[in-house]
């Protein structure tokens, strides 16, 4: 994460919901701090724990859920935080480092998100017990995991023109315009290594999950006490998915499902997977306007200033209006390199991919009139429009989707193999009582 950036479509925090939820309070002040995991050449200290665990309950007591057990929490918890360590170190060693200013663009962004000044943002931090520096704080580690991701699992990530193409032949590729899902899901693990025993009782225990489900029971405080999920902590909330995101037989499934509906436990690599539909939403023809336009353009030089440079482009106007023909003078004076030869015809553009200067005046000029002269970036314009039409640009945003869903199956997949495996890799030693010791 779409970065989520995205923060872009690209970043997606990984904790920052308990922040903006306004429910993360600092962890009590304990006289004695301890290790609770030691992660490689690092350390889980158990104020940390405490106060990660502090925020998941105040999230999940703000929902309006009942809070699993502090014990459920515990595990889930420190197990997040180890993986995040483990990420946070790779960072470390990676030479990866968020400035302030970058810092300082993340979180005004943040506020503005949700509707806030940095001032109220700040206050709105105060006033449920969180500290602003430790805020920042953990947005430079949520960052940093970010980029990581970015770096070892993003870049290593390539679909070519002939999977896309490929893939909107296949059945699912058709299915682009239908509806797109936000899904909650809960995952039952199950090792790669698990023996016919251990199969059957991860069935039994998504089997009972099911029926809880069935029964009434809140699918997102279950996901936080019985998932397996990297998500689990955020109820599962796997965010929006097209149905050919998802592998069969879910992506057939749940179009015949509707919002609110939960499937039953389907086996898939990592165990035993339930889906929730939490909304709906998509499927639209997508439609674009586009202007046919030509112009002239003429730049200041060393040996014309910007004066002449006005009076040119005035004079070709004058010129223009006295019968002249338009592709004529733009094959002769235009320095626009890309279209002076088609007697300034740019032919049919999108107005988003032009200066705003040149899309404000092609945007007051009537269909088959001539514009006055105007300055941009580029130097002096005059243009004619020539034609205005709405345009299915659907083929268009078809293959993006093709390629957007392409690069996030593959993403996905690739993220949870890294994930296991820098975890794997890893010396693990848990320290919390009740827990298993080291663990390589």
């Amino acid at each position: 994460m779409n970065v989520k950036t995205k923060l872009s479509d690209c970043l997606r925090p990984l904790m920052l919901g308990a922040l903006f939820l306004g429910t993360a309070a600092s962890a009590a002040v304990q006289s004695i701090d301890k290790v609770v995991a030691i992660v490689d050449n690092d350390v889980v200290m158990q104020s940390q724990l405490d106060q990660r665990v502090h925020e998941v309950q105040q999230t999940i007591a703000k929902r309006g859920g009942g809070v699993p057990p502090t014990s459920v929490l515990d595990q889930q918890v420190l197990e997040r935080l180890i993986v995040e360590n483990l990420q946070l170190q790779i960072g470390e060693r990676s030479g990866i480092r968020i400035t302030d200013e970058e810092l300082n663009q993340a979180v005004g962004t943040i506020a503005q998100r949700n509707n806030m000044t940095l001032d109220q943002f700040r206050a709105a931090l105060a006033h449920d017990g969180l500290n602003y520096d430790d805020a920042r704080d953990q947005i430079r580690r949520e960052m940093i995991i970010s980029r990581v991701r970015q770096r070892r699992v993003a870049e290593r990530i390539q679909v070519s023109e002939q999977e896309v193409k490929n893939f909107l032949a296949s059945d699912l590729g058709k299915m682009q315009l239908s509806e797109e899902f936000h899904l909650a899901n809960i995952l039952i693990s199950v090792p790669e290594s698990a023996n016919t025993e251990a199969l059957q009782a991860a069935a039994k225990q998504a089997d009972a999950v099911y029926q809880q489900l069935k029964q009434g029971a809140d699918f997102g405080q279950l996901a936080i006490a019985k998932s397996g999920s990297d998500n689990a902590l955020e109820g599962g909330d796997m965010g929006w998915r097209k149905a050919a995101q998802l592998p069969p037989p879910f992506d057939h499934l749940l179009s015949t499902m509707a919002i609110g509906d939960v499937t039953q436990p389907m086996r898939t690599p990592g165990g035993f997977i339930i889906l929730k539909i939490l909304e709906k939403r998509g499927g639209e023809t997508q439609m674009r306007d586009e202007v046919h336009v030509r112009h002239i353009l003429v730049k200041p030089s060393p040996i014309r200033d910007e004066e002449k440079t006005k009076a040119l482009a005035q004079s070709l106007y004058t010129r223009i209006e006295a019968g002249e023909d338009f592709g004529d003078l733009a094959k002769s004076y235009s320095e626009d390199p890309g279209s002076a030869l088609n007697g300034g015809d740019l032919n049919w553009v999108d107005p988003n991919v032009l200066v705003p200067e040149f899309r404000e005046v092609m945007a007051k000029t009537p269909q088959g009139q001539l514009s006055k002269p105007f300055k941009t970036q580029y130097g002096w314009h005059v243009l004619e429009v020539l034609g205005r039409r709405a345009t299915d640009s659907t083929t268009q945003a078809r293959e993006q989707q093709a390629m957007t869903v392409l690069r996030n199956r593959k993403y996905d997949e690739e993220l949870q193999t890294w994930l296991r495996q820098i975890r794997d890799e890893a010396y693990v030693e848990i320290k919390l009582p009740g827990a298993d010791q080291a663990e390589k």
